[in-house]
């Protein structure tokens, strides 16, 4: 990649691709926190059972299961709508008209009465939740080249982070306002953002997309099975649509696709790791929770922000591999911070370091990481491949974080924080290694 200007690589965010993903961002990250926190916060105020509120946590599986039914979005056609507006802006649309609908309906739902029927809605918006960040990650790739990715996922994340700022703070004073109805009526109303800047969009136009019938792999199917009817179509599908998009990245990446899914799934751990115990932290040291609103909720998100922009002028700037190492040693190193914050106690000019370091780090990494999960991506089945990593990407990180508790029970939060950090040398390690390797180049193109 061309070594770019700090003006040049500034610019990048001035394409329209890169402004347009700043909408579907804001439409991609509203819904996430209207059945987690959120949704737990009203339940308890209804006095719905703790124990009966912790089960709702299982409704965050449908994010890391989404890649059972990405080929589905990736191939198949909605009747008439994808005639009208595209693979990718139907299957959108469709998406944010159902989490539009489950918030609605959800509003008109007595939790005290009915929180069965709530729990079934959550669930149902998660899955269109899901849905449409499928589809919005397949838009963004096919969008732009590969040298602009961080830019769009730069906007991308800023827009998420303002979803989350509504959603969280803002659904909170309109319910302590009015009520919970109107909160997620409004919540509802709001995904209307995601609609317009659907409808205002152009298809991204991917020459490599295959239609089923010409993937190779189908054709050797259809040549060599012995099925007829229905059997032999199912057969073909599931090649083109599931086999294929697996197979194509092993036969570019080769054997290095083993350690790209093995930093992948390494790149997220330090941080995912400790996130859990970041609250009891500050709530152990004596912050008041207003005190933890206002540096976590205001400053935090304002520091998330300018970690993804500049995340996206370095990429630009620099390359992705390079700032994936950067990236990694922030987030190791935030953790680090985190353990001097427990040495330190009560300080509100400590908490704003150390949030102010986490946020930054976890913006700069976000938006690395998101442009290193596209250039990975094959255009041809981008939205299979691209949920297989994203849903890849979190799942070592909620396992090894799990104990987290227990470790800061027997040995304190100093210990935990270090520990957090040092998960972090794997992932440095092996993109040290991959650097070397020039990894980010497919077999046969280096």
């Amino acid at each position: 990649m061309t070594r770019r200007s700090w003006s040049e690589a500034l610019r990048v965010y001035s394409r329209p691709s890169a402004i347009r993903m700043l909408f579907f961002g804001f439409s991609a990250g509203l819904p996430f926190l209207l059945v987690f926190t959120t949704l737990t916060a009203w339940l308890r105020d209804y006095e719905i059972s703790r124990s009966a509120i912790g089960f709702f946590a299982w409704i965050g599986t449908t994010y890391s299961i989404k890649v059972l039914w990405a080929p589905v979005v990736d191939r198949v056609a909605l009747p008439g709508l994808t005639r009208l507006l595209g693979q990718r802006r139907s299957w959108m649309l469709l998406a944010q008209l159902g989490i539009a609908t489950g918030l609605a309906a959800m509003a008109l739902t007595d939790p005290t009465d009915s929180l069965t029927s709530i729990a079934l809605l959550a669930l149902f918006v998660a899955f269109c939740s899901a849905t449409q960040d499928i589809t919005i990650d397949a838009f963004r790739i096919e969008s732009d080249a590969d040298e602009y990715q961080a830019a769009l996922a730069g906007t991308y994340v800023i827009g998420y982070r303002l979803a989350i700022l509504a959603a969280g703070a803002g659904a909170l004073y309109i319910a302590d306002y009015w009520n919970w109805t109107v909160a997620y009526l409004t919540m509802a109303a709001c995904m209307g953002v995601g609609m317009l800047a659907v409808l205002l969009s152009r298809e991204p136009s991917s020459a490599d997309r295959l239609d089923i019938e010409s993937d190779p792999l189908v054709q050797d199917y259809r040549a060599r099975t012995s099925s007829r009817g229905w059997r032999q179509e199912a057969g073909a599908w599931i090649v083109g649509s599931i086999v294929a998009p697996f197979k194509d990245f092993l036969r570019r990446y080769g054997w290095l696709a083993l350690p790209l899914l093995a930093l992948i799934g390494l790149y997220k751990v330090s941080d995912l790791s400790m996130a859990a115990m970041a609250n009891p932290l500050y709530i152990d040291l004596g912050f008041s929770l207003s005190e933890i609103a206002s540096v976590t909720k205001v400053f935090g998100i304002v520091m998330t922000l300018l970690g993804g922009v500049v995340g996206g002028v370095a990429v630009a700037r620099y390359g992705i591999l390079p700032m994936m190492l950067v990236g990694a040693l922030l987030v190791a190193g935030t953790n680090l911070v985190f353990a001097w914050l427990a040495t330190v106690g009560y300080s509100l000019p400590a908490l704003f370091v150390t949030i102010g370091a986490d946020n930054f780090a976890t913006g700069f990494s976000a938006t690395v990481l998101i442009a290193f999960l596209s250039s990975l991506v094959s255009r041809r089945y981008t939205a299979t491949q691209y949920a297989l990593f994203s849903s890849f990407m979190t799942l070592p990180g909620k396992i090894i974080g799990g104990p987290s508790g227990l470790i800061v029970d027997n040995a304190g939060y100093v210990t935990f924080f270090i520990y957090a950090s040092a998960l972090g040398i794997p992932a440095i390690l092996l993109i040290l290694w991959l650097m070397r390797r020039k990894a980010l180049d497919p077999a046969g193109d280096a």
